[in-house]
């Protein structure tokens, strides 16, 4: 079955993803000591003069920017440490390769990129689900908050029959145990092809970063997720189903396809095959500016065009007219105590010589 297509909203617009992506851009720097600190403690670098003198970087689903060009700021930085702390004084050429999905804003990418950048860049549309490089040829891959994404909303959610079933909500916080499952199982999957995908395109030794939002250990997804973040967009559908602007058979099917996984549930994924071995997975709590809702532009910025696509353009301005409202003097969400409501995970991987 074909893949779908969620891409962030691009443009130049207020609510275009690019100015629209600061708790993404909050994630990347809380990781940027853990990422500097993992790539000199876990890159391997030849004693001798290197063989290549080009060193491929691919940042996965990276949107419009601009999040992406200070992580891959930070990558380049690092890794010329670690060069120069192994006696190479001459410098690399990086070469950095920006993919995401083929309805992806490439325009506004490139008219972003910075000036005065000390790399090569290319862009490259595509799923990370499957390859999208040749064999061994990326040095290092880094993802944030992408990883989250599913390539599909499980099927079983559209089936009247199955006790996954998931109407009048749009997401499997405080949803049956089974809808929990159905996304676990079709985030298992998805991570399978993701992972098999970058075994084939990492050199041995090579490495990968992961930023993604997950729940803690002894959680299930329907008891801490991203839930309640995405409250007052349920809310904002149901009223309109309820008044019959949008049909009930349309708001029944709508689901939100992203996961947030347990640090256990990430390591068993990741082990299951051995391709990578995992140099650190570590979890933060969220910070409170973290937890505060996202703006109605925020929201725009992520989810106007799947909204669009499965309600229709018309129903746009109107449903987050009534999100804004809703969205006026709502308190933020705020986890019971000692009970994280969502937290950060920072994952290094580094790919296996077998």
């Amino acid at each position: 079955m074909e893949e779908e297509s969620f891409p962030m909203t691009g443009g130049h617009g207020a609510n275009n993803y690019a100015n629209n992506s600061n708790r993404q851009k909050e994630g990347a720097y809380r990781a940027q000591a853990a990422l500097i600190e993992a790539i000199i403690e876990n890159l391997e670098v030849e004693e001798e003069t290197p063989t290549s003198t080009t060193f491929q970087i691919a940042d996965l689903g990276y949107s419009t920017g601009p999040n992406t060009f200070f992580a891959v700021n930070t990558i380049i930085e690092a890794v010329t440490h670690k060069f120069k702390l192994k006696g190479h004084s001459s410098l690399l050429d990086f070469q950095v390769h920006l993919s995401d999905h083929v309805l992806n804003d490439f325009n506004t990418l490139f008219k972003n990129l910075p000036s005065g950048r000390q790399y090569f860049a290319s862009g490259v549309p595509g799923s990370f689900h499957g390859r999208l490089f040749p064999k061994a040829s990326l040095d290092f891959v880094y993802s944030a908050y992408a990883v989250q994404w599913l390539s599909r909303i499980p099927q079983q959610l559209d089936d009247p029959n199955s006790p996954a079933y998931n109407p009048g909500r749009i997401y499997y916080s405080g949803a049956p145990d089974e809808v929990g499952k159905a996304y676990a199982a079709q985030y298992a999957k998805d991570m399978e092809c993701f992972l098999q995908a970058r075994a084939q395109e990492v050199v041995p030794g090579g490495l990968m970063a992961l930023l993604i939002p997950g729940r803690p250990d002894e959680k299930l997804p329907s008891e801490s997720s991203l839930g309640p973040l995405f409250q007052p967009l349920e809310s904002s559908l149901l009223d309109m189903s309820n008044e019959e602007i949008i049909g009930k058979d349309k708001m029944d099917s709508f689901n939100l396809p992203i996961y947030s996984p347990s640090p256990d549930e990430l390591r068993t994924l990741i082990n299951k095959k051995g391709r990578f071995s995992i140099a650190r997975l570590e979890s933060s709590e969220l910070t409170e500016k973290s937890r505060k809702l996202p703006t109605t532009h925020e929201f725009r910025a992520g989810f106007q065009n799947i909204i669009a696509k499965h309600f229709g353009n018309e129903i746009v301005e109107q449903l987050f007219q009534r999100f804004a409202k809703k969205f006026e003097g709502r308190p933020d969400p705020a986890p019971a105590p000692n009970e994280a409501l969502v937290i950060g995970l920072f994952v290094l991987l580094k790919r296996n010589a077998f």
